[in-house]
């Protein structure tokens, strides 16, 4: 009798042990830090090729991470990038499909009811906050930040002001911040700055408990102004330096439009050496709380390199060995540079070249934190990739559309691309034809060599996109005009 009770006994206190080993061995979820640069090109970081200047932060996250070759942006311009971001849908099916405004208001909003990456991460536990550029809805609208699942929100709600850094404002959630050293021509508080420091206190206020940071820096777009003390170590070294007349006075000076600049070579090199410097600061900002072994951080650019402001990607050779910039849909303008590291559970060091994009980010989150999405979206989790566990698996091709120049497609399935200019003048456009597997630079249209695969891309256009009540393509005001 009592060798059977010693028996249920030792049974039972072994059920329990495991069951309590496996309670206090259950990590906690990981803090989530999204890095968004605004129209960073593929070759402006120096572990891609970059001459001109270093980088040597985002080379270290890369090297303490890994480096996706082939990661697309949302889109070729701000808005519609980041709403293919925060949805899960590319930008056939997202609601917020172009850079539209609201008469004066700021960017046109996304919808009430829209299901976003902050909600969902918000609804399971995270503490959730957005740093820099919103552009997805107006104060006060339902596309504001406060009303898209984001507890906290400091920075510029209109993309149109956030091309200035020396701004009259800034937002604080639903509060307008006046920058008293900013009045009138006065450049007192760098904004890129300001924001930063905010990023910074983030962290701080959440560091027990697991948060999700949207870093949506605007650097380095596009107004190419930063303090003295950033410019000095460049001035005079990238020549030659043709001055940028811009807007110094009047109805859009620090409000749209871009200040001058003498020496734009050195304020754009600056500028990303910031960037660099901010990236530097959060990681160690993680290292001195204790939580940079449970934080996942993601870095990437929204969309190819600009010439706004007097910016010269060709110096630079921004958009690395693609063609393109922003705006366009070859390479250059949607390719980005992409990180993600995540120390002991991203390999560190390695490098993939699965195929993904940034509505592939929802899904990925979700996957991590164990959430199933109820409804129908175009991303899937690159998780697999991430943690080298299970299988991976692949888009059947990807697809973006813009709603400016006339109206643009792409579409990649596989190794091949299809692209299509000026639609909206020339809706039968024939398709051209790139093998990126051997031609990434889109040198060499191959449509008429393999019509067969032109064909096939073109049967998933009808099927890429949904018609927009908003958003239409092409809009009904297009002339058939450029």
């Amino acid at each position: 009798m009592f060798k059977l009770i010693a028996r249920y006994l030792t049974l039972y206190l072994m059920m329990f042990s495991l069951l309590l080993c496996g309670y206090f061995d259950k990590s906690p979820p990981p803090n989530i830090i999204y890095i968004l640069a605004d129209d960073l090109g593929y070759g402006d970081v120096s572990f891609q090729g970059q001459q001109k200047f270093k980088t040597p932060n985002i080379d270290r996250l890369a090297s303490q991470g890994m480096v996706f070759t082939q990661h697309y942006s949302g889109s070729t311009v701000c808005a519609p990038s980041r709403s293919t971001l925060l949805t899960g849908m590319h930008t056939g099916h997202t609601y917020i499909r172009g850079n539209k405004r609201v008469e004066t208001k700021g960017q046109y909003p996304l919808l009430a009811d829209t299901y976003t990456l902050s909600k969902m991460v918000k609804e399971h536990g995270y503490t959730t906050g957005i740093f820099g550029k919103w552009g997805l809805g107006y104060p006060g609208s339902e596309g504001a930040p406060e009303n898209q699942g984001f507890d906290e929100f400091y920075g510029y709600n209109s993309q149109t002001l956030a091309h200035n850094y020396y701004p009259y404002h800034l937002w604080h959630n639903e509060h307008k911040i006046i920058l008293e050293g900013n009045k009138g021509k006065e450049k007192g508080e760098y904004a890129a700055d300001l924001i930063h420091n905010q990023a910074l206190e983030f962290i701080d206020k959440n560091k027990a408990r697991p948060f999700f940071m949207y870093y949506a820096t605007q650097l380095p777009h596009a107004e190419l102004l930063l303090p003295d003390e950033y410019m000095t170590p460049f001035k005079g070294k990238l020549l030659p330096e043709t001055p940028y007349q811009g807007v110094d006075d009047g109805q859009k000076y620090k409000v749209g439009g871009y200040g001058s600049q003498e020496e734009p070579h050195a304020a754009f090199a600056a500028m990303v050496t910031l960037l660099d410097r901010h990236v530097g600061e959060l990681m160690t900002k993680l290292a001195e709380k204790g939580i940079a072994d449970n934080t996942l951080i993601i870095f990437t650019s929204d969309n190819g390199p600009h010439v706004e402001g007097g910016a010269e990607p060709l110096y630079f050779k921004s958009s690395g060995p693609f063609k393109g910039i922003k705006r366009d849909l070859y390479e250059g303008g949607i390719r980005v540079p992409m990180i993600a590291s995540w120390p002991r559970k991203i390999e560190a060091g390695s490098v993939t070249d699965h195929i993904s994009a940034f509505w592939d980010v929802l899904p990925t989150v979700a996957e991590l934190i164990d959430v199933s999405i109820e409804y129908q979206i175009d991303g899937i989790s690159f998780l697999p990739t991430l943690l080298q566990k299970g299988k991976q698996q692949d888009h059947e091709y990807l697809y973006w559309e813009f709603h400016e120049e006339g109206g643009r497609i792409a579409i990649r399935k596989g190794n091949w691309k299809g692209v299509k200019y000026n639609v909206w003048k020339f809706p039968d456009r024939k398709m051209e034809l790139y093998d990126l597997s051997n031609d990434s630079g889109e040198a060499h249209n191959l449509a008429e060599k393999y019509p067969e695969v032109v064909a096939q891309l073109e049967s998933h256009l009808a099927d890429a996109r949904t018609e927009s009540e908003v958003f239409l393509f092409p809009p009904p005001t297009f002339t058939g005009v450029d």
